[in-house]
């Protein structure tokens, strides 16, 4: 009788090793594993002007409320294309601030960086043609239509010479806002790939 209970519990624990009952977890939370030589990020807009937007690449949160980084406007983070190495997070008030110091920035910008954008609150106002221009270049091609209070996230790289894949875009409406003055979060997660020699 020992050895029929011993048995059972042995086979037990080796059909709960061969099942695992947690679901495998990917860098920054994304559904699925990127390839090698890919970097994985995982990002949302903010919520309203409560809830500010969160950039994660390769498992690390870059950008949140919880870090106190982000800020009304566009939010910023620049990766190194090669290493993955975070370089610089900014964020620049598109409401109240100046258009002047992000297109500066935007400027400054290294061949090869990978740059990643989210909005929160508005980040549309004091947008003028020359950021747009100079957003429109590192992929965008919703940033000429980004209007007040949109949600808008997007990944694209400095030097790329296509249009990004890794962008969403939700007009502020009021009838479907899902907030009071502004719409939905937008969330992307994917995997870009790695700058090559």
């Amino acid at each position: 009788m020992d050895t029929n209970l011993g048995s059972l519990f042995a086979r037990s624990a080796l059909e709960i090793a061969a099942y695992p009952t947690k679901p495998p977890r990917y860098k920054c939370g994304i559904s699925k594993a990127c390839p090698e030589n890919h970097f994985a990020f995982k990002m949302a807009s903010g919520a309203a002007n409560v809830v500010g937007p969160k950039i994660c690449v390769e498992d690390n949160v870059l950008m949140s409320g919880v870090k106190n980084n982000v800020g009304r406007g566009i939010n910023i983070a620049l990766i190194n294309g090669k290493t993955g190495e975070t370089l610089d997070t900014k964020f620049f008030d598109m409401w109240g601030g100046d258009v002047a110091p992000f297109i500066d920035f935007l400027k400054s910008i290294q061949d090869g960086t990978v740059v990643l954008m989210g909005t929160y609150d508005d980040g549309a106002t004091k947008l003028n043609e020359e950021a747009r221009k100079l957003i429109a270049e590192l992929g965008s091609t919703s940033i000429t239509n980004l209007g007040f209070r949109d949600n808008w996230v997007f990944c694209g790289g400095k030097g790329i010479k296509t249009k990004s894949p890794f962008e969403q875009h939700i007009k502020n409406n009021k009838d479907t806002n899902k907030y009071e003055g502004w719409p939905e979060v937008v969330e992307m997660e994917g995997c870009i790939p790695q700058k090559q020699d």
